[in-house]
């Protein structure tokens, strides 16, 4: 556990020293506070939004009147992580050790900004449930559950999840949710929470995925679903049509995302995601 904290550290003074240098001071952290608490009362003036005319008092006193705001600084950042048996697929790393200590470096980079931080890892249940909250003992106690935890379940529920997530956590969030998206019937969900919390999606993905081996006739069985299915692994037909799913469904998923007003990132499993977690912050420029 020292090791990873090490390493998950050191990251994220990467990510944080990044944001922190010159040439990048336009770039807000992803973890402020986006949303505005009412502040005061004054009267309008010219130029003044309309929407943030305060029309009970104007009719009380027969002048306009406009609500004024201060921005929310502290921010509840929510981790949603797949952890089901799809994950656990990998060349030089499996999907499941990048996810965590993606959840991890990012964990430490929200609690260095102030935010409350708090984590649902799910399979077709909810696995692990913690609160968000602050500070840096809680940060490190999610960490540690996070390795700690062994699955009881195998198969996937990502419209589940988002079910549980919305049901107990009611105020506007941070949303961040690390899968191989390996599952369906779950975008109607996606746009639903998307229309109440800020949501950035993380796309995990492995080339072991692609890179079938040549093994002739082989069955191949979902353990998430014990489907099972005879396949040809040597068909030139079969390893192109392979090729062409892992290679367009990010694509399509992206597309899909963004009509939702959703974040999305695709991280290959062996390269260092460092540089694409980078990439985030720079997406969300404001």
């Amino acid at each position: 556990m020292k090791e990873i904290l090490k390493k998950v550290r050191k990251y994220e003074i990467k990510i944080r020293k990044f944001l922190n240098s010159r040439n990048q001071g336009d770039y807000k952290s992803i973890f402020k506070g986006t949303g505005l608490d009412f502040d005061d009362l004054r009267p309008y003036q010219y130029g003044d939004d309309f929407r943030t005319i305060n029309w009970n008092i104007t009719a009380k006193e027969h002048v306009l009147y406009t609500n004024t705001y201060k921005e929310e600084k502290e921010q509840s950042v929510f981790f949603l992580l797949d952890i089901s048996k799809s994950q656990n697929i990998g060349h030089k790393k499996t999907k499941i050790s990048v996810i965590k200590e993606i959840a991890s470096v990012l964990t430490l980079s929200a609690l260095n900004q102030k935010s409350q931080v708090g984590l649902i890892c799910f399979s077709d249940i909810k696995e692990l449930f913690i609160d968000s909250k602050k500070g840096d003992a809680h940060g490190y106690k999610l960490i540690r559950e996070l390795y700690k935890h062994k699955n009881k379940s195998e198969k996937t529920n990502i419209a589940g999840m988002i079910d549980f997530f919305m049901n107990v956590n009611k105020k506007k969030s941070l949303v961040i949710l690390l899968s191989d998206f390996i599952d369906s019937n779950y975008h109607s969900k996606l746009r639903s929470l998307s229309k109440l919390h800020d949501v950035i999606c993380i796309h995990i993905y492995d080339k072991i995925e692609i890179n079938i081996p040549k093994l002739g006739i082989i069955e191949l069985k979902n353990e998430e679903n014990n489907y099972s299915k005879w396949i040809n692994t040597s068909s030139q037909k079969f390893r192109e049509s392979v090729i062409k799913t892992y290679t367009t469904e990010p694509d399509r998923l992206k597309k899909k995302l963004l009509k939702y007003g959703i974040t999305y990132l695709n991280i290959d499993s062996e390269k260092n995601y460092i540089k694409d977690l980078i990439k985030l912050f720079k997406s969300r420029k404001k």
